[in-house]
């Protein structure tokens, strides 16, 4: 079996450079750097660069609820959990940029493979009983405890 080649997807704005940043964009370049440990800007923060504030606003998010301790907070989450929720959301909604960067952590945060399936099969699964549960409009019947 042979794989197809993957989708070429044309992109609607122009990244911004690294060499091009400044002020605000700049900083916050940096910030993703230092937080992430990485020596690059990933392609989704250059895009959203295009406009500053969005790139603020979705940076403080991320920053907030996936790096919590960059942030200045405490999760009750372990980063390979919520590694693993980006991923299962991201395959649910059909993210190609986003279920590779996700997988790619999870592995990096000792995710083996065989489990990596696990992760994908109950996401699926769950698509599936929501998607018949919706549909049928079952009532719940299984509530959580007052």
């Amino acid at each position: 079996m042979t794989s197809s080649p993957p989708i070429r997807r044309t992109a609607t704005v122009t990244p911004v450079a690294e060499a091009d940043a400044s002020g605000l964009v700049a900083e916050i370049y940096a910030d993703i750097k230092k937080t992430k440990n990485i020596d690059f800007v990933p392609n989704i923060w250059r895009t959203l660069a295009t406009n500053p504030e969005l790139l603020q606003s979705v940076w403080t998010q991320l920053k907030t609820w996936m790096h919590p301790e960059a942030a200045g907070r405490e999760s009750k989450l372990d980063p390979l959990t919520r590694e693993i929720i980006a991923l299962a959301v991201s395959a649910t909604n059909g993210c190609a940029y986003c279920i590779n960067s996700h997988t790619a952590a999870v592995l990096r945060l000792g995710l083996d493979r065989e489990s990596l399936g696990e992760v994908l099969a109950i996401a699926g699964l769950f698509n599936l009983t929501n998607t018949l549960s919706d549909a049928y409009q079952i009532e719940p019947d299984v509530l959580p405890p007052e």
